[in-house]
């Protein structure tokens, strides 16, 4: 098994090192590192508008890229936190309850230079993981069937709509959405046309590009306009980044706990970098000797949400590329641009494609080499960036969206479907409707379809299947735990509410 390991190791480096594959890769982690610095901008945005362009690149190319743009915006996101008290990713936003108070004191050069190092080694560990668990994970889903594929991609979607921040209902009902218009176009099987409503450009199906420009590209910058600001920065120099022995002695054991919560969350569909980052800190604060000091500067407050957030990311690509389940949407854009080159992810591609697999973990290795070697250098370069008008990045950020949209397929209708997603996404974001289940539901729900038809033809059209195969059965009892678990919130938060009350 060692030796099987360290040939596919060998196969993934010669992919990896290929000349396009570090440019990409090298352009991935610079774009992620913009994007989490920039607050509001948004890594699905970036990942959406620069999805066009992958259509043009070899598949492992095209992943490498993405991927190193999710995962380099971990890197960025804690800057705007440390400096301005402003996130630049969603799971930054705990770094800010110490990050700005240690900028305020002076040590924003200590912080940022700590949360990169934790960054890299959450990252590491999520890695190694990868390499270690992948096959010995593939062996188990290889004895799934259609009603094993079924459950768990209910389970993925309905623990990303309840276990996720925000409303579990109206998360389902995203869901529900995206399933919808997931199905549009002509039946695979029957050839039947199906909620097309005569307009003949949705014979084709909805474009994915469009809906996910539409509502993580179109949105976000609508959404991010009435949050803008500018803000003054001060100098950060390399030498006021070195720590202290002591930021050392209390950064060390955050780390590795950080990683463990960080690798943990991330395998598992819908918890994502933002559950895992407060669990982290909360951990921490905890297990503190002075928890009082939480808060008002503590270098493990920021350094262990850092490091599980980067833990997290690389973790989750194990479901994603070895069992075909997203559990979140930025890993549903990149399942999505698997099918679009013709590649059926889940547990075979690791044996017919183990080039674009291993490739693709190596080139995390070097990705992250590349974001230290970045970020560290040029942080004052990172830094600037905040200084960049709002009022000029944003409408360049709407015509390279148009722009993008239109070089797919050269269709007007699918650039006006996506300012229509745009506005609609905006509307739901006002009224507390999550997009990224939608997304979720988007990309899952013809899958599922083909799975349930599936299962369906094997029991002669007996429901009985997906509760008398045992691991069937499991899935689905832990999708009606899950349920359970959501309505019982609603109904405490609901008594709650009227306890409070006045009578």
């Amino acid at each position: 098994m060692l030796n099987d390991l360290l040939l596919n190791l060998a196969l993934g480096l010669s992919t990896a090192l290929t000349v396009e594959n570090l440019i990409y890769c090298a352009i991935g982690v610079t774009l992620g590192m913009v994007v989490g610095v920039l607050p509001g901008l948004g890594t699905l945005a970036t990942m959406s508008m620069l999805f066009p362009i992958t259509f043009y690149l070899e598949p492992t190319t095209a992943i490498i890229m993405l991927a190193g743009i999710w995962y380099g915006s971990s890197y960025g996101g804690s800057t705007a936190a440390i400096l301005l008290n402003l996130p630049g990713t969603p799971s930054s936003a705990v770094v800010c309850l110490d990050g700005y108070p240690m900028a305020r004191q002076g040590r924003a050069g200590v912080a940022l230079f700590m949360t990169t190092a934790g960054s890299f080694f959450g990252a590491s560990v999520g890695i190694v993981l990868m390499m270690l668990f992948s096959q010995p994970l593939v062996k188990v889903a290889l004895s799934f069937g259609p009603a094993e594929y079924f459950s768990f991609m209910i389970v993925g979607l309905i623990a990303a709509c309840v276990i996720s921040d925000g409303s579990a209902i109206k998360g389902i009902a995203m869901v529900m959405v995206g399933i919808l218009l997931g199905v549009v176009g002509l039946d695979v099987q029957t050839g039947q046309a199906r909620f097309i409503f005569g307009i003949v450009e949705l014979v084709d199906g909805i474009s994915l590009v469009a809906l996910a420009m539409g509502f993580f590209g179109i949105a976000e910058v609508m959404w991010s306009v009435r949050q803008a600001a500018v803000t003054d920065i001060g100098r950060v120099s390399l030498r006021s980044m070195m720590p202290t022995r002591e930021d050392i002695r209390r950064s060390w054991m955050p780390m590795i706990r950080a990683s463990g919560i960080g690798s943990f969350f991330g395998i598992m569909p819908g918890v994502g970098p933002s559950v895992s980052s407060f669990l982290s800190y909360a951990l921490e604060k905890k297990v503190s000797r002075e928890p009082e000091r939480f808060g008002k500067g503590a270098i493990e407050g920021v350094v262990a949400p850092e490091t599980a957030n980067n833990a997290s990311d690389q973790a989750s690509f194990i479901p994603t590329m070895v069992l075909g389940i997203p559990g979140s949407a930025t890993m549903a854009l990149i399942l999505g641009l698997l099918i679009i080159h013709g590649i059926t992810p889940g547990p075979a591609m690791m044996a017919e494609r183990p080039d674009l697999f291993w490739g693709v973990v190596m080139s995390f290795w070097i990705g992250n080499i590349l974001l230290v070697l970045l970020n560290i250098p040029m942080i004052g370069i990172w830094v600037r960036l905040l200084t960049i008008p709002y009022h000029v990045l944003y409408p360049a950020i709407v015509v390279f969206i148009c722009i993008g949209v239109y070089s797919v397929s050269g269709s007007t209708f699918d650039v006006f479907l996506t300012l229509l997603f745009g506005l609609v996404g905006y509307g739901a974001r006002l009224m507390g409707f999550p997009a990224a289940p939608l997304l979720l539901g988007f990309v899952l729900g013809p899958m599922m379809e083909q799975q349930f038809r599936r299962a369906m033809l094997l029991s002669r059209g007996s429901l009985d299947i997906f509760v008398t195969r045992p691991v069937s059965a499991a899935f689905v009892l832990l999708a009606a735990a899950l349920l359970l678990w959501s309505l019982w919130n609603v109904y405490r938060a609901r008594r709650a509410v009227v306890s409070e009350q006045p009578s």
